[in-house]
């Protein structure tokens, strides 16, 4: 309308101009960070594990994603660089105990064992990646000390009777279980900024370029290689024929050959009739209409015959 003399419009009402693409809540997105599985979406439930990027997930979401990776359908962009449970490491969190003041739903589930600040994404956590146990990163630095400090610490003089510094001269001591760790090859941020995420995910496939490629040797090769190998020896099998023991003497040597030449002429002049007395084990011939039957008509024959020259029987 307008124009009409009964309303004013103004530029809104004439001019349309493309709408602002709408903007996620950065509140809500840090609680799905630091409140909820980055996997299946739910509640973090210990026991609670995190990725080399800092990511948490449910355990029981990630053996379920390794088991069937389509139950998850955005796995790809998720998780596509959790191979097995060796790349997730299981976390020891510190229960929040404290009186809930707010919304059971906003409320952190997890606090740091040092400071006992909550893990809600308002200020960094750090995990150990030899152990597992999560601090906050102010907490822990406070504890330990920075990196750089030990970095300008003294070396060892040369003249002292041992030049080289012991193995675990930079290593740390948990402050929760005692565990030895690196500051920095052992400590994982949590969560961390998209820039962060983009530096790990970097070293990350690094390392993995570097790490051996494991040779899957296929049945067919495998069959291949156990063909080319010699056979073992194996035992002769016995001789059906006799065989003369050669630790016999000649005399008794020249009577067995004597009487095994007799016993294949007996065999050769031997007539049919008595050769199938000595049948091989082959089956029977089978009978033709002449033969078939012949012994039965003969027993019959002979019978009639005895009863009609003595009929008393």
């Amino acid at each position: 309308m307008g124009n009409d003399g009964g309303s004013i419009p103004d530029r809104r009402d004439l001019v349309k101009t493309k709408a602002k693409a709408e903007q996620a809540d950065k509140a809500n997105q840090t609680k799905a960070r630091w409140l909820y599985c980055a996997l299946s979406k739910k509640r973090l439930q210990e026991p609670v594990v995190s990725c080399t990027l800092g990511k948490l997930y449910n355990k029981d979401a990630i053996i379920e994603f390794l088991l069937d990776k389509a139950a998850y359908g955005d796995w790809e962009e998720i998780c596509p660089h959790i191979r097995s449970l060796k790349d997730v490491k299981t976390l020891k969190l510190t229960p929040n105990t404290a009186p809930s003041t707010s919304d059971d739903n906003d409320r952190p589930d997890f606090v740091c064992s040092l400071t006992l600040k909550e893990m809600n994404g308002v200020q960094p956590f750090v995990y150990i990646s030899t152990c597992g146990c999560v601090f906050s990163q102010a907490g822990l630095r406070t504890v330990s000390g920075s990196p750089k400090e030990k970095e300008k610490a003294p070396s060892p003089s040369e003249d002292s009777a041992s030049t080289t510094p012991p193995a675990d001269a930079a290593l740390d001591l948990c402050p929760n279980c005692g565990t030895k760790y690196s500051q920095r090859a052992d400590v994982v941020l949590i969560n961390p900024s998209p820039d962060e995420e983009y530096e790990i995910r970097m070293a990350m496939e690094q390392r993995r370029a570097l790490e051996p490629v494991k040779k899957k040797k296929s049945k067919k090769r495998k069959h291949d290689q156990e063909s080319n190998e010699p056979e073992p020896p194996t035992k002769k099998k016995a001789s059906t024929q006799p065989t003369i023991n050669p630790s016999m003497g000649a005399a008794s040597r020249a009577v067995i050959q004597s009487l095994a030449e007799e016993e294949t002429k007996r065999k050769a002049n031997m007539s049919s009739a008595v050769k199938s007395l000595y049948s091989d084990g082959k089956p029977a011939r089978k009978e033709t209409f002449m033969t078939m039957g012949t012994f039965t008509r003969v027993s019959t024959f002979l019978v009639t015959f005895a009863c009609c020259f003595n009929p008393t029987r």
